[in-house]
């Protein structure tokens, strides 16, 4: 082990100082599709060859990278789909040494204010993670985002411990301190906390009156009681209820509230919450200059449920910021996404988008070194993002291409298309790695200019 004097990971291979082959790009005109003018780069070669002919253009200038790379997980797939077993202590090495060549490129391809999501399982997430450290700074770490991705319901042979369900990304920025980060709030279902509806919401707030939202939906349908709510809907009957609350609150979601402790309260507000306790249930109304008034009720603050509703994706739904913890996307029924089959390493268009949501904007340059099945460049050009793709194997030609040309055709309707009303246009430049610059001399023990050239 080589000695740095200081804490690192090392494997075999690490500190080889190899010299990477400089190649140019090659545009194949028979293969670019749709818009002569555009930007976008399909690119089929070995992606550490490829990035390292990137470097001189792209420096600094992309704005957000997404990859999936293997997940050494002991077997791999060829490009025929036919398995392959290996010696997984023999690839661990290969493995990091992979990563972390490709690694240092794609770091000097961000711009600063960029950052980089890797998409990686519990097998190898703690190795990365150190990997990315050394590259990127660990002041530069971000988040660890979880994401469900399976649901114990499909397991049929149980390993030791718990289930594994969830992938793990890693993100990363170049700089933290100029980041660009857009945060974003995703569906949820009706909180059961908001249920109380204002019963007189035109008169002053001091005079309000509150009925409980189970009451109202009670008197709707003529029950007298959870009782009867029960009898008529059967054992499933609070699922039926809640639903049922959900659409109400939803219609009066101006004067649907839940009482809350606030956070972080001011003196004044903590003194206001301990008198309304003893009130008569009077609502108390604390002004702020340029802010919405603090309205505060048996202890705590009113929230309004129309606040936590969102126009997402022409529908207004209730909402909550998103966290670490991505549970809502759907992994399941994604076979079918851009008309290409891509078994057990595809990932959901809604995935890409909402990395692409939170760190560009449209017009932004976004990469992805492993582009598998062609997800990430799908997503961004439905999203007007400009894209580079680069995908080494033969899926470039079988699943990329055809999957990205029929979106700019307009007939990918899969994936996020009816969501956000794609409708098509753009295109792509594909390009091919170039043939070694330098060939061996037949006669003689020395290299010369290849003749292609």
């Amino acid at each position: 082990m080589k000695k740095t004097g200081k804490l690192e990971l090392t494997w075999v291979g690490k500190y080889d100082d190899k010299v990477i082959e400089p190649r140019i790009l090659l545009e194949d005109k028979s293969k670019s599709y749709g818009d002569p003018a555009s930007e976008n780069m399909l690119i089929h070669g070995d992606n550490l060859i490829a990035l390292q002919a990137l470097q001189q253009d792209f420096a600094g200038k992309v704005k957000c990278i997404y990859i999936d790379p293997p997940f050494n997980t002991g077997s791999r797939i060829d490009a025929s789909g036919k398995e392959i077993g290996y010696d997984d202590g023999i690839e661990h090495s290969i493995w990091l040494d992979l990563m972390y060549k490709r690694l240092i490129l794609l770091s000097n391809l961000l711009s600063d204010d960029g950052s980089i999501y890797v998409h990686i399982d519990d097998r190898e997430q703690a190795y990365l993670k150190v990997i990315m450290d050394e590259i990127f700074g660990r002041n530069n770490f971000v988040q660890m985002i979880s994401v469900k991705r399976a649901s114990p319901a499909g397991f049929k042979v149980i390993n030791p411990g718990p289930l594994t369900v969830t992938d793990y990304i890693l993100l990363y920025a170049k700089d933290k301190s100029y980041l660009t980060y857009y945060p974003q709030r995703i569906p949820v279902d009706y909180d059961e906390n908001y249920d109380l509806l204002i019963e007189n919401p035109e008169e002053p707030a001091t005079e309000w009156h509150f009925k409980k939202l189970t009451d109202v939906l009670y008197d709707k349908y003529g029950f007298s009681g959870w009782k009867d709510a029960r009898n008529k809907w059967g054992s499933n009957w609070k699922k039926v209820r809640n639903s049922l609350l959900g659409d109400i609150a939803l219609e009066k979601s101006d004067y649907v509230v839940s009482v809350r402790d606030p956070h972080k309260p001011s003196d004044l507000i903590k003194e206001k919450m301990a008198q309304s306790k003893h009130n008569g249930g009077k609502v108390i109304v604390i002004t702020r200059k340029n802010y919405s008034p603090i309205y505060i009720y048996q202890g705590g603050s009113l929230s309004f449920y129309k606040d936590k509703l969102r126009d997402i994706d022409g529908q207004l739904v209730p909402t909550e910021l998103l966290t670490d913890f991505w549970s809502d996307i759907n992994f399941a029924g994604i076979a079918k996404e851009g008309s290409v089959q891509f078994k057990n390493s595809k990932k959901p268009e809604m995935l890409i988008r909402r990395i692409l949501e939170l760190s560009t904007k449209p017009g932004d340059l976004v990469l992805d070194s492993f582009l598998g099945s062609g997800t990430t460049a799908a997503v961004a050009h439905k999203l007007h993002r400009r894209w580079i793709g680069i995908e080494m194997a033969e899926h470039c030609y079988t699943h990329c291409k055809p999957r990205l040309d029929k979106i700019i055709d307009g007939t990918d309707q899969t994936g996020i298309s009816k969501n956000i009303h794609w409708q098509g246009g753009g295109g792509y430049h594909f390009y091919e790695l170039a043939d070694s610059l330098l060939v061996k001399n037949d006669k003689l023990p020395v290299y010369q200019i290849n003749p292609s050239y």
